[in-house]
């Protein structure tokens, strides 16, 4: 916390330059070997110094691209800068009747500010790039992304124009705490440019704030230009020097990449490059997709894409629904992996599979083999005695005739619905592909 009490002397903080090259090594970028800190000069109520410590001329980390899929197009955004800078207080307006309060527990924390190339052209572009590098800085471990507590904040720089014509002016978006609250507030704030224009006005350059309750941006104060802010070198801290044992060292420590992982579970796995998109949005998710596949042991395309899809599909929207982190998930990697492998024996089908993973999720049995305590508890063991399943089908048809007669008569969909009386003769118990070929064999003659 820094209050600017009198005596006082800044520090820099040796993880956050660590953090800083990790990401400048992440997105390609040029780790500066000497870089240097500036005061930037503003007044604002929650900066109690007059001046935020930042980097003007010589940021840490330099260029790097952060490339993202946008629709089935890939995109790429170039960056300019990542540098390092203090964070102020917060301003904070409700339940102070009508006065502001200054909330300064932020004041002085480490701060990476990464600033991108004017790329994008759309609020679903921005959107999209904004999530991308939410994955990557808490994939490589230098922020938790928590937007709620301003962990990871977005500003938006908009400007609109005609086609062909220059860049507009600008106005910044600030601190949007949603990725939600970014696509409205960049495209309302387009609306408000484009009617301002059409209507003979002219777009000042300026601060605005997003009001999410209003879906509107209003304005906070005029946008300075860099000279306004009169940078000099802060004479309390020398210049910040990196080298290049000390870069190689972050390098070593460094996860692999999404870009990386993606590619290989799509060489690797053989699962689709949409799944690879979908479990390497988050780290943890596919982590656990990993310690599955290992649980199981799986070696071929076809376990690799029962593991994606049961980690994509049930398990995450059983987290998703009851909001239960996969650290606390009751079902860890073994125990889903013991369900799968008595789906890809057999033992039990797909459709009850998910009953055993709704009473697994439930905790109606424990441990690496809960899936075989109740598929034991509640006989659920598939039928795949070759006879019973012929005697269950003759019932069948026997019991219906006119379904008999219309498949007979060239209608396939008669097959699926005999399929569902017999599986439901079967208490879902018949194994499917059994039934479709007995069926197709009985009906033939």
């Amino acid at each position: 916390m820094d209050l600017a009490l009198p005596g006082t002397l800044p520090v820099l903080n040796r993880g956050a330059v660590e953090r800083a090259i990790r990401f400048g090594l992440a997105v390609g970028g040029t780790i500066a070997p000497a870089s240097v800190f500036a005061r930037k000069n503003y007044f604002y109520p929650d900066l109690p110094k007059g001046y935020q410590i930042s980097q003007y001329e010589a940021p840490v980390v330099s260029g790097g691209t952060v490339a993202f899929v946008l629709g089935d197009q890939e995109r790429q955004v170039r960056l300019t800068r990542a540098h390092l800078e203090e964070d102020a207080g917060k301003s904070l307006h409700e339940d102070f009747h009508g006065m502001t309060g200054i909330d300064l527990n932020r004041a002085g924390t480490p701060l990476l500010e990464i600033v991108s190339e004017p790329d994008m052209r759309s609020a679903a572009e921005a959107v999209a790039y904004a999530k991308t590098l939410h994955t990557l800085v808490t994939w490589i471990g230098i922020c938790d992304g928590n937007m709620q507590e301003g962990n990871f904040r977005c500003d938006a720089n908009v400007s609109v124009r005609r086609p062909g014509e220059p860049l507009g002016t600008r106005c910044e978006i600030k601190n949007l705490n949603s990725f939600r609250f970014l696509a409205q507030a960049i495209e309302y704030e387009a609306r408000r440019q484009i009617e301002l224009i059409e209507d003979g006005g002219r777009v000042e350059q300026e601060t605005r704030l997003y009001d999410a309750e209003r879906n509107e941006t209003r304005s906070m104060r005029s946008k300075e230009d860099a000279q306004d802010y009169r940078y000099f070198p802060d004479p309390d801290l020398p210049p910040l020097a990196i080298d290049a044992a000390w870069i190689e060292r972050v390098r070593k420590g460094m996860p692999e990449l999404p870009d990386a992982m993606r590619a290989r579970l799509v060489a690797g796995h053989g699962i689709t490059a949409y799944d690879a998109e979908q479990l390497t949005a988050s780290r943890d998710l596919v982590d656990y997709y990993e310690a599955v596949a290992r649980a199981l042991d799986a070696r071929d395309a076809t376990a690799f894409k029962l593991a994606a899809n049961w980690v994509l599909g049930e398990f995450s929207a059983a987290r998703n629904r009851d909001e239960v982190s996969l650290a606390l998930s009751p079902v860890q990697p073994p125990a889903l992996a013991g369900l799968l492998r008595r789906i890809a024996d057999q033992t039990i089908s797909g459709k009850l599979a998910k009953e055993v993973f709704d009473a697994m999720w439930r905790g109606e049995a424990s441990g690496d083999d809960a899936a075989d305590a109740i598929i034991a508890a509640r006989g659920l063991r598939q039928i795949s005695d070759a006879s019973q399943i012929e005697a269950l089908v003759r019932d069948v048809l026997a019991k219906q005739p006119a379904m008999v007669d219309e498949f007979r008569a060239g209608k396939e969909k008669a097959l699926n619905a005999l399929v569902g009386q017999v599986m439901k003769a079967s208490k879902g118990k018949a194994n499917p592909t059994q039934v479709n070929e007995i069926l197709r064999r009985l009906l033939a003659r």
